[in-house]
């Protein structure tokens, strides 16, 4: 199975059941159509048909990571973001990292490789993965992700964002 919507039934919480609990609590979106995306190149290649003019935009990569202590982590950076393995697990103050199977981003986001996406802490949240998201989203008026499928993306206000964090009781700890 891969990680398109065609499968999202088979999924803990599907994309579908996703956006119809954002839409009961208020949180406004929208929503794009596209070919499954499974890396950052893939996702700039479609950008421009999601854009809006001036808009103060952030389009994320998501690591599934997990440390020596078997310790789950969600990060969500700015796309363009370098990313050091190693000095990010001692700004977080975990020692080293390694990115986690797609057996246990299954068990643990309840998403495929390709859909991570701060979303998934719908699923996340009850598992214990803590969540580490960019200090950019704290600015940026609307932030691009994946609804828990890749052929889905959604543009959400930062409010929204913060909104459904609120809901589903996670904190994000911020990374400069």
């Amino acid at each position: 199975m891969d990680a398109s919507s065609a499968f999202q039934d088979s999924l803990p919480t599907s994309s579908d059941a996703l956006l119809a609990q954002l839409d009961t609590w208020g949180l406004s979106y929208l929503l794009h159509e596209h070919v499954p995306l499974r890396t950052v190149e893939e996702a700039k290649s479609v950008e421009a048909q999601m854009a809006v003019a001036g808009e103060s935009a952030l389009r994320l990569k998501n690591l599934y990571l997990r440390d020596r202590k078997k310790r789950n982590y969600l990060v969500s950076l700015e796309q363009d973001r370098e990313i050091d393995l190693k000095a990010l697990g001692k700004e977080l103050g975990v020692g080293n990292l390694s990115f986690g199977s797609a057996d246990r981003l299954f068990e643990n986001l309840g998403i495929r490789p390709g859909a991570v996406s701060p979303l998934a802490m719908i699923n996340g949240t009850a598992k214990g993965v803590s969540f580490y998201m960019d200090s950019a989203a704290r600015v940026a008026e609307t932030i691009y992700m994946h609804p828990l499928v890749n052929d889905r993306t959604i543009a959400m206000p930062r409010e929204g964002l913060m909104g459904f964090f609120e809901q589903i009781g996670v904190t994000p700890f911020w990374l400069d």
